[in-house]
């Protein structure tokens, strides 16, 4: 008997590519915000990870760009934080990545603000 395959939407392909992206400078603590289905959501899906230093933000953020520009094709419609090195977002319209440095991520708690989300935690390679 066959098993009929989901296909895999565009925002789930990029959702991957952030996710790679953000693996491949050591990210931590990764999640997947899903938004489908909470109301009022101005995203499909929020990538949230952590980094230890202002460098390792930038680090994540350009590997992120790099990823999504190799696998899709797409670059970010908006970004934000480069220069204050303690957020960064990068707006890809449908995904939103979010770059935190560990106490940045606490006062800001996406995860709290956003708790109807379904949320998945990426384990670390």
């Amino acid at each position: 008997m066959k098993t009929k395959k989901r296909k895999v939407t565009a925002t789930e392909k990029l959702t991957k590519a952030i996710v790679s992206g953000m693996q491949e400078k050591k990210a931590s603590d990764i999640v997947i915000m899903d938004l489908r289905n909470t109301k009022n959501s101005v995203a499909d899906f929020f990538i949230v990870c952590s980094g230890n230093s202002d460098k390792q933000l930038s680090a994540i953020a350009d590997s992120i760009e790099e990823e999504v520009d190799k696998k899709i094709g797409e670059s970010p419609w908006h970004r934000e934080g480069k220069q204050n090195k303690e957020w960064m977002l990068l707006d890809y319209i449908d995904v939103v990545a979010h770059v935190f440095k560990k106490e940045k991520r606490n006062h800001f708690a996406l995860e709290k603000l956003w708790g109807d989300a379904e949320i998945t935690e990426v384990q670390e390679i």
